[in-house]
């Protein structure tokens, strides 16, 4: 078999990587004893809540060899996401208004991410001599498998896990995705040169609209707004709906306050930019879609993950929270008996948040956030 030279490749992968449209792309071993054990205490504690798929696999999530038979070294890529001037504060701010992540306001990453690392990983294949063992075994993964992104992209030297779980890097802040490539190829690892940078911070901890952090470093999804309008099935529970506030799919609260954001990057990824308008639409516009217009315009986007009626009980949510309005009580009305008994008690709910005396939003605004 010639000789090859692994430095000069896993240069190559880097400039491969960028070439097509990952800002950083970094190199590590397997070993996450540390991480694994941090999930077992993490699942022990419940707080997956119905996530029950993050306790399936045995322990094939935190050992990558158990998962790819033969793999020594993860490649793990950062792809930047925030679109331009979003509004954010803005939308947060106005109570009529429906925030939806950052992350999904445009096409589903999934897809655009997973094509760009199969076709990283077909060029590494490319560059193996043909007998090299196990060739064309690498596999591309993109929040789609058993993989712990994150201690791997932190140990890969993407950044480091700041108090609210996500990875923080010191030039792009928090508003990126994750990939890896698993491979059988030794690569030289990439040392980590980004040591925790949070210091005594604690502005996402306390930012927090439901409290979902019991500590800094550890998340309760089952309280995270994330967690209870996406991955969460069922009915929100009411302690969270008034705190939700215009809520309706995810929230970016300890990213958006994160001191690290200013450096944040605006993506280059037309992809990633606000379609039919959500990064700016009316609760009650978006409540009035039929389920066609629904399928319509989330075709290609990670909101339609949770559904018709998820987006319905959801929304059904922001106008409870919302100031009195004839117009949202005929909408609620009017859509009541056209939906599941699920998005009947979010609309009874609603209609009796609407009824209040000088109802009022009561939710936490922050007062101090970074722009985007």
């Amino acid at each position: 078999m010639p000789a090859f030279d692994l430095h000069q490749l896993a240069a190559d992968i880097k400039c491969w990587g960028r070439e097509l449209g990952f800002q950083q792309v970094g190199i590590t071993d397997i070993n996450l004893g540390d991480a694994e054990a941090r999930l077992h205490e993490w699942l022990a504690k419940g707080y997956q809540g119905s996530m029950e798929w993050l306790a399936a696999h045995g322990n094939k999530r935190s050992r990558p060899a158990e998962l790819l038979p033969g793999t020594v070294r993860v490649i793990s890529v950062r792809m930047d996401y925030l679109p331009g001037d979003t509004q954010q504060i803005k939308i947060l701010k106005d109570p009529t208004k429906a925030y939806v992540s950052r992350y999904a306001l445009g096409r589903d990453y999934h897809k655009l991410i997973r094509k760009r690392l199969s076709l990283l990983a077909q060029k590494i294949e490319e560059s193996l001599p043909d007998d090299y063992p196990l060739k064309g075994q690498s596999r591309a993964f993109v929040d789609s498998a058993p993989v712990m992104e994150r201690p791997l992209a932190e140990k890969a030297g993407l950044g480091w896990t700041g108090k609210h779980t996500l990875v923080l890097n010191s030039e792009a802040g928090s508003w990126f995705f994750l990939g890896e490539i698993f491979t059988f190829v030794p690569l030289p690892i990439d040392e980590p040169d980004q040591p925790n940078q949070c210091g005594e911070c604690t502005a996402c901890l306390k930012v927090c609209p439901t409290d979902a952090f019991p500590r800094p470093y550890e998340l309760d999804a089952r309280r995270c707004i994330s967690y209870l309008t996406i991955e969460n099935k069922g009915s929100i529970p009411e302690e969270f709906r008034e705190p939700m506030g215009n809520r309706v799919f995810g929230c970016d609260d300890c990213q958006a306050i994160c001191p690290w954001n200013k450096y944040a990057q605006f993506t280059g990824e037309t992809d990633f930019l606000p379609r039919h308008g959500l990064a700016d639409s009316d609760l009650v516009t978006l409540f009035n879609w039929t389920e066609e217009e629904f399928l319509t315009r989330t075709e290609g986007s990670a909101i339609r993950r949770i559904g018709y009626e998820g987006w319905l009980r959801n929304l059904a949510v922001g106008l409870g929270n919302a100031p009195s309005d004839e117009r949202i009580v005929i909408a609620l009305q009017e859509k009541r008996e056209l939906t599941s008994a699920l998005v009947q008690e979010h609309i009874d709910w609603a209609l009796g948040q609407q009824a209040k005396p000088n109802h009022r939003r009561k939710r936490k605004i922050q007062q101090a956030r970074t722009s985007n």
